[in-house]
């Protein structure tokens, strides 16, 4: 709680750190009162500016949301540690701490009444209660109940038998609660919860003495070790009746009147103890008013940071770079096929943004084998051609390597010299080249996080690309801007993103999309095998290379540990090459392997003096291999959707009928199968992203936990869509209509913002 002082007339001091630019100032009379219940409420402004009380309202509203826990009701320093441990320090984290679920116990049913799958609330007396041992010698305590309609059964599966047989005594009575479930013929219950009736006591009386755990719709919160629902609750209760009151919505007073959302104190409110006429469906589903305020609320800043900063950038003065063809027109000689409809409305999508006077700020999404690394080339040769220089930035050394020897591979017959910048390389290898990129002599520099180190300097740096963009956040694109005078940024990902997550995560960016295949791919036939069909599995690829194919073998792992069973590639190889193909040419590809080495292999492969190539996910980008039509990828179910996807992409790209084999468990899981399901039904990125978003939830799918991704405590990027829809279209037109939100009303506004993202999203104009 912030110390607050009287004057010698009685005026309340109000801490410097409240005055803020509210138009202010040591001195001025302001009532701001403790109430009560030991809260700060603004009882009278004599603030010299209209907008200053909103604000000066909004700042006492904080500094009761910094309240810490351990000065709840209720809360001792025990508890203040466990919910500390959850994340729970001051008021704000608790009101934020949403319920999992709700149980509707606004009514009492007798047992005859008590239908499977529902959680439902009773009263009974204990008839019999010992542990129970099955023919099978599987141990369970159960205890009978009854009521004038009938008897359940309660079973606990995990037990102190000495413990329960002193609570469960015949005879006492309670009220209990759970889910009710049929096994053949009974009914029964499985660790319910109780509340034992005092001798005499009437059901009524009891529940009226619980009113936040009958009654009503219960909250459900999620737990942790040594916390229960019913001490939680309690503390829930007092938190939310003190402060959701005090809470000041900084969202513009139209925006909440056109959009119907509730004032932000009563959808607090609400979401933690709804009404008793709320429709419990909706609640559990998100649907209700009060979760579709928070939602708003918290999507509606978070666009609103992404809408100033892209506003931001394209004020910027940036490079305005003339097209003259100097390398472009001779690379696109040098290439075997033309460029597709889709390539070509990017590029020039891509050359306005780069002509223009102001920064790039772009996203290029594709599919597998669209042709985007291509596409970048161009850009980065346009760069060139002005006497810039470009650094292209991988998330890994493989996709860094990679990109290398592709690219390097056209510009040395273009007389462009690119150079290999990652943190693998040392001593005087590494001095060389970091001098090469300080003088320009570098005129393209591939890396990983290197290309962003504070040694790293750049003669000239006009352009930035950025690849697999969901595996940086948006400060790394920050520090790479820095390494130039605003040069330009062009942002790849050839993982398909779902509409929903690209708003959050790249909402600053424009967006291209290279929406078309190159003429020829043929459609990859997906199939599921395990082991047991491993011989035919094997007689395709002999067929394949019979035929005069080639194939992949893709395996998880390098080299085996002890403690995995997942087959490794080296050890694998072996096998193959000495026990099930011992007349056909096999290759090894894997990340510790030499860049050079790499190269040699894939040139090998390429130039079709390796029958079958076995390899890491190495592979998993940047290979292009017409004459390969089978792969077959081993332990499919420990890959996510989206990299299965990017591997089966390596095949299909000649006219010939290919297929990719998902060899999986003979153990696989339900959900496992309805995962690769997914590969067999659809080669579609985009309908397999939203699949395995679906999944593996948004910091999984993009391949790290960090990546970037909003840390959401209201929304669901899944669930909620259409609401981060509407929130983005009002934080987009206000950032239009006020960039700089010093309009009247818009202080809270500004100052809420710079609070909650203005460090995240580097907002240093707004904070």
């Amino acid at each position: 709680m912030p110390v607050m002082k009287r004057s010698e007339d009685g005026s309340l001091l109000i801490p410097a750190d409240l005055l803020g630019p509210l138009g202010l100032a040591p001195g001025d009379r302001v009532a701001v009162e403790a109430d009560a219940e030991g809260r700060l409420v603004l009882t009278r402004s004599a603030a010299r500016e209209p907008s200053a009380e909103g604000s000066l309202r909004q700042a006492i509203a904080r500094k009761n949301f910094e309240t810490p826990m351990q000065f709840i009701k209720g809360v001792g320093p025990k508890m203040a540690e466990i919910l500390a441990r959850k994340g729970i320090v001051t008021v704000e984290d608790a009101l934020y701490l949403l319920p999992n679920r709700y149980e509707d116990r606004r009514q009492v049913v007798p047992m005859n009444r008590l239908r499977p799958g529902e959680t439902c609330v009773f009263t009974g007396e204990v008839v019999s209660a010992d542990v129970v041992t099955t023919k099978g010698g599987r141990r369970f305590f159960e205890v009978m109940a009854r009521d004038a309609s009938g008897v359940m059964s309660f079973k606990w599966f995990n037990y102190h038998a000495a413990f329960m047989r002193k609570a469960w005594q015949p005879g006492r009575r309670g009220i209990f609660t759970g889910q009710v479930t049929q096994y053949g013929l009974q009914r029964e219950v499985h660790h319910p919860d109780v509340d034992w009736l005092a001798e005499g006591e009437a059901v009524e009386a009891a529940m009226a003495r619980d009113p936040v755990g009958f009654g009503r719709l219960v909250p459900v919160y999620p737990l942790t070790e040594g916390l229960n629902q019913k001490a939680l609750r309690k503390v829930m209760k007092e938190v939310v009746d003190r402060f959701a009151p005090c809470v000041e919505s900084a969202l513009p007073a139209r925006v909440i009147r056109e959009r119907a959302l509730l004032p932000l104190a009563e959808a607090l409110g609400a979401v933690h103890f709804p009404a008793a006429d709320a429709d419990p469906r909706a609640l559990e589903e998100g649907r209700d008013p009060a979760h579709r305020t928070l939602v708003f609320d918290e999507f509606f800043f978070l666009e609103l940071g992404l809408a100033l900063k892209r506003r931001g950038v394209t004020l910027e003065q940036g490079i305005a770079f003339s097209v003259n063809h100097t390398y472009t027109k001779p690379l696109l000689k040098l290439l075997p096929f033309a460029l597709t409809e889709a390539q070509r409305r990017v590029l020039a999508e891509i050359k306005a943004d780069m002509m223009a006077p102001h920064p790039m700020h772009r996203l290029v999404q594709g599919d597998v084998g669209c042709g985007k690394t291509l596409v970048a080339l161009l850009a980065a040769l346009v760069a060139v051609e002005n006497g810039y220089q470009v650094a292209i930035m991988a998330p890994t050394e493989i996709l860094a390597e990679q990109h290398y020897l592709n690219i390097h591979r056209w510009c040395e017959q273009l007389g462009v010299t690119v150079a290999l910048l990652t943190s693998s390389l040392k001593g005087k290898a590494r001095a060389g080249a970091l001098e090469r990129v300080a003088r320009g002599e570098a005129q393209i520099v591939i890396g990983t996080h290197a290309v962003i180190q504070d040694k790293v300097e750049f003669h000239r740096l006009g352009l930035g690309i950025v690849d697999e963009q969901h595996r940086f956040g948006v400060l790394q694109r920050g520090l790479l801007r820095k390494k130039g005078e605003n040069p330009d940024i062009l942002v790849m990902t050839a993982t398909p993103i779902p509409r929903t997550l690209a708003m959050t995560v790249f909402g600053d960016l424009s967006l291209s999309v290279i929406d078309e295949l190159p003429p020829g791919r043929t459609p990859v036939e997906t199939k599921i095998c395990t082991d047991s069909r491993r011989r035919q599995v094997y007689g395709i690829i002999r067929d394949e290379v019979g035929s005069g194919h080639q194939a992949y073998v893709i395996y998880p792992l390098v080299e085996e540990s002890e403690k995995s069973e997942l087959k490794a590639a080296t050890q694998m190889a072996e096998h193959l090459a000495n026990d099930v193909f011992p007349d056909l040419r096999l290759g090894v590809l894997h990340g510790r392997m030499k860049p050079e080495e790499k190269e040699a292999v894939m040139r090998s492969f390429k130039e079709r003096e390796i029958d079958i190539l076995v390899s890491t996910t190495v592979i998993e980008v940047g290979i292009d291999v017409p004459n390969a039509t089978v792969m077959v990828i081993e332990h499919a179910e420990r890959f996510g959707l989206s990299q299965l996807h990017q591997l089966r992409g390596r095949v299909g790209r000649g006219s010939a009928t290919s297929r990719c084999i998902l060899m999986a468990s003979d153990r696989l899981s339900d959900d496992g199968v309805k995962r690769l399901r997914v590969m067999e039904s659809t080669t579609d990125g985009f309908r397999i992203a939203e699949a395995d978003l679906e999944i593996r939830g948004p910091g999984d799918f993009l391949g790290t936990r960090q990546a970037g991704i909003p840390d959401f405590r209201v929304a669901n990027i899944l669930r909620d869509g259409r609401i981060l829809e509407e929130a983005r279209a009002e934080a987009f037109d206000l950032a239009e209509r006020d960039p700089e939100l010093r309009a009247p009303g818009h202080e809270p506004l500004r100052e809420e913002l710079a609070r909650r993202w203005g460090g995240r999203l580097e907002l240093a104009g707004v904070a």
